[in-house]
């Protein structure tokens, strides 16, 4: 029996479960790229429960939940910004094991029909320079635009391509 699968805008029950999905796929995506040290404290920053209300309520960010025979598998997170028609992808993750099987792109045409039903023309993201993502991200059509390195605080920065995508007609 095939698994059912969903892709499905997350909400404020979903906090616990994308903070969850995070612990397991952070590391294994990261622990090669940045120290421990730094890997726990982006992993507090950005997914603690009060980080991801913050997100969802305060700076507005939609959520997406990928499940699979209601498991929570994958995650995204985008925006606008304030530049009118182009949106930011903050997050988009799915367990490693899950990788490779459509579910990214699935993700992102998500996205894109949210982005068309808001005004959304581009959507821009950060990936790591040395994060294999960037292959998937080309691959989808994204191509970089710069490099920058953010600072996060505790003397630890982000090193990352800023890479965008026009948003694909129907």
């Amino acid at each position: 029996m095939e698994p059912s699968l969903e892709i499905r805008y997350a909400d404020l029950e979903d906090i616990n479960a994308i903070g969850f999905l995070a612990q397991q796929i952070w590391p294994v995506t990261y622990g090669s790229i940045i120290p421990q040290e730094q890997l726990d404290y982006m992993l507090n920053r950005f997914y603690h429960p009060d980080a991801l209300r913050r997100q969802m309520v305060e700076d507005r960010h939609s959520f997406l939940m990928v499940e699979e025979d209601e498991e929570p598998i994958g995650f995204a997170a985008w925006a606008p910004l304030e530049e009118w028609g182009l949106f930011k992808l903050h997050k988009l993750y799915m367990l490693c094991g899950r990788q490779g099987k459509g579910l990214g792109k699935a993700m992102l045409q998500f996205i894109f029909q949210d982005m068309r039903e808001r005004g959304g023309q581009v959507l821009q993201l950060n990936v790591n320079r040395y994060n294999q993502a960037r292959e998937f991200y080309e691959k989808m059509g994204f191509v970089v635009i710069r490099e920058e390195d953010i600072p996060i605080g505790h003397d630890y920065f982000m090193n990352d391509f800023v890479m965008e995508m026009a948003v694909p007609a129907i």
